[in-house]
Parts: structure tokens; C-alpha cells; sequence
């Protein structure tokens, strides 16, 4: 038995339970409680596997354990379909922006609506205070008040000059944290921030649009320092709500 760790499409990385991380795939196709997701396992799904090639290292998944919760959006590529960014979730946390690039209202409510639907409870992160002037500060206050009146909580942060990360740490422990939020936010910054020695690859903002370029390609998860978990999920340029 192990738990997901990585998902790349067609294969899997999982943990089993001495720790060790082994390459793993599927045989045939998982129907899920009639889900028609475009990835049948998610990072965070507990698995029973069998041993498939000694000298490889590699191994089948034979089983998935029912979820205590997901996160899913519209599949980039089939509108129909939902694609589960990550399972067994204890929260989840929505890194956006005001500047640089400005993440929309609308884009904050729909990943809400979908933690909501899935019963994942929700912190929002605001980054690049370094960057706000009057006009921003004057958005974020007045969304700030906006989200926590219906109960969320809601942080400033700035990556760049390391203030309010500590406060957003202590809220990680002893957690399994979706990190997720559209390109361009700092989501790989924030993670090499909270993570020494985790160095994922970041991206400038893309001048012409505006908006983030991804650097995650796949969904991911890390084991914290001290103790807890989050999964790392690439950057999105939208988010589409499932039925």
C-alpha cells in the first residue's frame, strides 16, 4: 500500500509504506463512482500495488481507496470531463495576486465554489505586497472583507521580502495543502520559500500578456520540513467548474 506522490499521465509515482518512492503504472481503466475524469488516480490517493519487474524497481497499481475528498475542475482539453487536481485533501490553499498579474474575482469564487462542492476548507493568499501601492491596498482590504465575512481566511504576503510566510507556514502543519492558483502568482517561489532544498524551476511574467507562464507540468507532492504535506499543481490560466 503506498500513497500517490507525482502523476504524470501515464505513470505514477508512489510511496509505499518503508518510505521508498516506486514507479508505478495502471492496468486497464479505473471507473470512479461514475467520474469521468480525464486522470483516473490523483496525487494524494492511497493505492494497493503489486510488484510488476524486480530489477526495474517498477510496480502495478491494482487498487484505489475511496476518497475522502477531491478538487476538480474542467479538463483543459474536454469540457464533459473533470480533471481531479489532487485527493484526500485536509485544505487547500488559493495563492492569488492584484498585480503582476492580477488574478479576477471571478477566478477566486470558482476554486472556492469548487473547494466548497468537495467539503476542502479554503485560505486565501494574497502575494506580492511589495508591489501594492494605495490603489492595491484599496482592493485588497475590500476583498479581504469580502472573504471573511462569508469565513475565509485571508493573508497578505510578500515572497520577495519573506513577510507574513511564517504565519502561512504554521497554518501548513501537520496538513495535506493543495497550493494551487493561475501562472504568474509565485506558486514555485512560494514552495522554495516554504521548502529549502525543493528548488522547482520559476518563470517571469510573460510582458505581453500579462500573465504567468506554468512551470509545474505536473500535479506533485512534497513532505514539509517539520511535518504536514502539500501538493503542488501547475499553473492554471483558467478555472472551469464541473457540473
Amino acid at each position: 500500500t503506498g500513497i500517490v506522490y507525482k502523476s504524470t499521465g501515464s505513470w505514477y509515482s508512489v510511496k509505499d509504506e518503508d518510505g521508498r518512492f516506486l514507479n508505478a503504472r495502471i492496468k486497464g481503466i479505473f471507473k470512479l463512482d461514475g467520474i469521468t475524469s480525464t486522470n483516473p488516480i490523483a496525487v494524494g490517493d492511497k493505492v494497493d500495488f503489486e510488484k510488476e519487474n524486480e530489477t526495474e524497481g517498477t510496480v502495478t497499481i491494482t487498487k484505489i481507496y475511496d476518497r475522502k475528498n477531491y478538487v476538480a475542475r474542467q479538463s483543459p482539453r474536454a469540457k464533459h470531463q473533470h480533471h481531479i487536481d489532487s485527493a484526500n485533501l485536509d485544505q487547500s490553499l488559493l495563492l492569488a495576486t492584484i498585480k503582476d498579474p492580477r488574478t479576477s474575482q471571478g477566478f477566486i469564487d470558482r476554486f472556492l465554489v469548487a473547494c466548497e462542492m468537495y467539503h476542502v476548507p479554503a485560505i486565501v493568499v494574497f502575494n506580492k505586497t511589495d508591489l501594492y501601492k494605495e490603489k492595491e491596498w484599496a482592493v485588497y482590504d475590500r476583498l479581504k472583507q469580502v472573504y471573511e465575512t462569508v469565513g475565509y481566511k485571508v493573508f497578505p504576503i510578500s515572497i520577495k521580502k519573506g513577510e507574513g510566510l511564517e504565519e502561512v507556514k504554521a497554518m501548513l502543519q501537520d496538513k495535506v495543502t493543495l497550493i494551487s492558483g493561475h501562472s504568474g502568482v509565485g506558486k514555485s517561489t512560494f514552495i522554495n520559500a516554504i521548502m529549502p532544498g525543493a528548488r522547482i524551476r520559476t518563470q517571469d511574467v510573460s510582458g505581453w500578456s500579462g500573465k504567468g507562464l506554468p512551470t509545474t507540468t505536473f500535479a506533485e507532492m512534497y513532505d514539509l520540513p517539520a511535518s504536514g504535506k502539500i501538493i503542488d499543481t501547475p499553473g492554471m490560466r483558467e478555472f472551469g467548474l464541473v457540473d
